[in-house]
């Protein structure tokens, strides 16, 4: 199918396409400088062409002084010359176009970086300046203004506030950032700062992007008056475990997913939004997915659910009721760049939190084996789902988590923040084994990797498992090919009884059924497998496998 046919008005391609995450720096390096840029991934789209994907997602590639991994921008409308060029950019969208693959980018609407102009203009202004207004400048407590404006702590540890010098050099105002101190966030009650990022859109929907994912999505609008508040106990730092958080999933930010809804459709070919949302429920997370603000959010509950049927079967049967209620598909994800890979969380025991990870010390590292073979069943379970199916870069290699970076490299803040207590995400995005020999795998030509490749990804290199008809990665091009054919991401399930360990249901004719105990289990007779999980013989389903199959 030709993007020209999978574009055409009214075709809502997001409703059910296989979307695949790039996170750019570890993808593929054309420069040999250790780095994946944006010519890298234009050299591997025919790898993506075969594996069967109906779009790219591209995590942060803007302008950036990379303090957080591009998650701090300093100009919207460039690439930053770590992966390329502007040009490059466009080479690569209209190469990816040419092989039918849409291209969604990340957008960082919450904050900027401190390097923005807009912010460097606010640190010269004085107080209540328009310059100011742009961000959420406020003035201190007690009597020299020397406490913070309330006591929000930081996503990322410590307070919420920083305060500034003013230009005469003495202290000054303080300004909010949920995340680092030099992540400033936007005042979106200001309309210039609304009016520009309609602007922003603007400039890559002209140059032809198919979509974007939206950074914390469920941020941007804080309660009015700022009051104090203070977390409870572990709870989620991103939101997702408490209701009524002052910064996260205020009613405002719908107000501005409408008005985007809105610039998106002066755009042919149903471009996409699709929200970075930590909710505490499905039911308020599928608010974000009316028909009049965003196409897509994810499924964070789906993501976090542990290797557990009964729990699988709840979080699927909420998920398909939530979003449809509101005439959204759902999406279904299993690994990101903020998360450990599923091929080892699935088997892992130990506790890690979100963006965090686990650490040296952590109890219960995953056994490699039942972590694979989980990984492969819950990705059958997955795209045997009705909705949208979004996938992690190196998962359909079967890429474990890179656990043991030694320390001297390691460059996820969270290892600094936490005093070396715990791994953070580097374990999630050290770069692609592409070919089995070269230094660094096929990443590059020059061997240099920004993270160091553990010796044991040679067995997972593209081109190994290119010739393994059980490998992992031929198990995912099968599975999307039997996806497309039999349109298995539209419609609707049936819910089927095949033990308390499993979760079972029927798409159409097609049976799917998952393993999740410890005991095979029997299919009955007259099956015909158009899938396994993993390879078996008889009818009996082992521990830990998913297969897709008609019944005589």
């Amino acid at each position: 199918m030709t993007l020209e046919q999978i574009a055409a008005p009214g075709s809502e391609w997001w409703r059910s396409a296989v979307i695949y995450q790039i996170y750019p720096r570890s993808f593929a390096d054309a420069s040999g400088d250790g780095i994946g840029d944006l010519p890298g991934i234009t050299s591997r789209l025919d790898s993506l062409k075969e594996l069967g994907v109906d779009a790219i997602w591209l995590s942060p590639f803007m302008t950036s002084p990379q303090r957080d991994a591009g998650y701090d921008v300093a100009d919207y409308r460039d690439v930053d010359p770590l992966f390329g060029t502007l040009a490059d950019f466009d080479e690569m969208l209209g190469q990816a176009h040419a092989r039918g693959i849409r291209v969604i980018v990340d957008l960082v609407p919450n904050h900027s970086s401190d390097q923005h102009a807009w912010f460097q203009e606010a640190l010269k202004a004085a107080p209540g300046s328009p310059e100011r207004a742009r961000y959420v400048f406020r003035d201190g407590k007690g009597p020299n203004g020397d406490l913070p404006p309330n006591n929000w702590e930081s996503v990322f540890g410590g307070g919420m506030w920083e305060r500034v010098t003013e230009a005469d050099g003495t202290p000054g105002q303080w300004y909010l950032h949920i995340f680092d101190a030099t992540q400033p966030d936007f005042d979106w009650t200001n309309e210039e700062v609304r009016e520009e990022f309609r602007s922003i859109l603007r400039f890559w929907l002209d140059r032809g992007v198919d979509g974007f994912r939206v950074d914390v999505a469920h941020g941007m609008v804080k309660e009015a008056g700022l009051p104090d508040y203070a977390p409870v106990a572990d709870a989620d730092s991103m939101g997702g475990g408490e209701e009524n958080v002052p910064y996260w999933g205020q009613n405002g930010v719908h107000d501005i997913y409408r008005d985007w809804h809105e610039v998106m459709a002066e755009y042919d070919g149903d471009r996409a939004l699709c929200g970075e949302a930590w909710l505490p429920t499905l039911k308020q997370t599928a608010l974000w997915v009316r028909p009049d603000e965003m196409h897509q959010t994810f499924n964070f509950p789906y993501l976090m659910t542990p290797w557990d049927a009964a729990q699988l079967r709840s979080v699927i049967r909420e998920s398909l009721d939530e979003f449809g209620r509101v005439g959204a598909p759902s999406t279904w994800v299993l690994s990101n760049h903020d998360v450990v890979r599923h091929a080892s969380r699935l088997a892992l025991t130990a506790d890690n939190p979100q963006g965090e990870g686990i650490g040296p010390k952590s109890p219960g590292k995953p056994d490699a084996v039942i972590g694979l073979s989980r990984a492969r069943a819950a990705t059958a379970l997955m795209l045997s789902l009705p909705g949208s199916a979004y996938l992690y870069q190196g998962e359909e290699l079967g890429l474990p988590e890179a656990m043991e970076i030694p320390d001297e490299f390691r460059q996820d803040p969270t290892w600094f923040r936490t005093n070396g207590e715990r791994y953070g995400r580097d374990g999630c995005r050290v770069p692609l084994p592409w070919t089995a020999a070269g230094q660094s795998f096929g990443f590059n030509d020059t061997g240099d990797s920004w993270l160091p490749q553990p010796d044991e990804w040679a067995r997972f290199a593209r081109d190994v498992e290119e010739r393994d008809a059980d490998s992992t990665l031929n198990l995912y091009k099968q599975l999307i090919v039997l996806r497309r054919e039999h349109n298995l991401g539209s419609g609707s399930l049936v819910w089927e009884d095949a033990g308390d360990d499993t979760v079972a249901f029927r798409r159409g004719d097609i049976h799917v059924v998952a393993n999740l105990g410890t005991e095979p289990v029997e299919l009955g007779d007259g099956v015909t497998f158009l899938v396994q999980s993993e390879p078996f013989t008889g009818t009996a389903l082992p521990p830990n496998t998913a297969a897709w199959f008609t019944k005589a």
